[in-house]
């Protein structure tokens, strides 16, 4: 992959399970490691409930190891804030988690699920996430983090829903999507690294080609842009966030507006 000059930033994804980042914006984070960004990946939760043979805490032990291995191919760091699988909610304790690793981590660039998903974990995570870009810059909330509030509001990006529809099947068009072509094989790589769930996600989902599965939604959401493959988001433009759409400043020459 081609080296950039290096661009002063680090970006943070936030989403529910190990693997998520992988199917949804791992070509991004490629692109922006290339370029000098410091990538964190954080997971919610270990992924404690996806195995149908083994017990909690041993599928929970593979799949942080899994995601520790995909995050390295990057140099990217990986953090699992240890929420149990399938039962996240918004709540002071995961709130105040989210709070913490912002604050110790200082992102510029925020990576979270669509608010509308097909699962609540994702949607939960998504809430979560946002609230924690929000409140990581108010001192009187959770003051013994371990680490200062943050000075601004981070940029705060939400992935495509997986299918890129919401859960009633209308779909959802992203604002601007990213041109992974040339990093789509890394991608691959990283998802690979989570072999776990190949049999796992066949089994729940339907999806016994789990690497062609996720080809094809990049694919998918190329074809939006006229990309051969890509990866699609929309920023959060409430009151408060940045509007200068950062992410496209620092993939100059790959985010293609939609």
């Amino acid at each position: 992959m081609v080296s950039h000059p290096a661009v002063p930033g680090t970006v943070l994804s936030l989403l529910a399970h190990p693997d998520d980042a992988e199917i949804l914006c791992a070509g991004t984070l490629a692109h922006l490691a290339a370029r000098g960004w410091r990538c964190h990946i954080a997971t919610f939760t270990p992924g404690d409930c996806g195995s149908a043979e083994l017990d909690r805490s041993s599928i929970a032990k593979i799949r942080r190891k899994e995601a520790f291995d995909s995050a390295r191919l990057i140099g990217a760091d990986y953090n699992c804030l240890e929420e149990n699988d399938l039962q996240l909610f918004y709540a002071p304790k995961p709130l105040r988690k989210v709070v913490s690793l912002l604050r110790r981590v200082r992102p510029n660039l925020v990576f979270a699920h669509s608010p509308s998903d097909y699962m609540a974990d994702h949607e939960m995570a998504s809430l979560l996430v946002r609230a924690g870009c929000f409140n990581a810059a108010v001192p009187n909330l959770f003051p013994r983090t371990g680490a200062p509030p943050l000075d601004h509001i981070p940029s705060l990006y939400y992935c495509d829903p997986l299918d890129g529809v919401d859960p009633m099947g209308k779909a959802v068009s992203p604002a601007q999507v990213v041109n992974i072509s040339s990093t789509l094989d890394l991608k691959e790589k990283m998802l690979a690294c989570h072999a776990s769930q190949r049999d796992w996600l066949a089994r729940q989902h339907g999806m016994d080609q789990y690497l062609v599965t996720m080809r094809e939604f990049a694919s998918s959401r190329g074809r939006l842009a006229g990309l051969q493959a890509g990866e699609g988001f929309r920023p959060h433009l409430g009151h408060g966030y940045p509007q200068d759409n950062l992410l496209a400043k620092a993939l100059d020459g790959l985010c293609v507006l939609c």
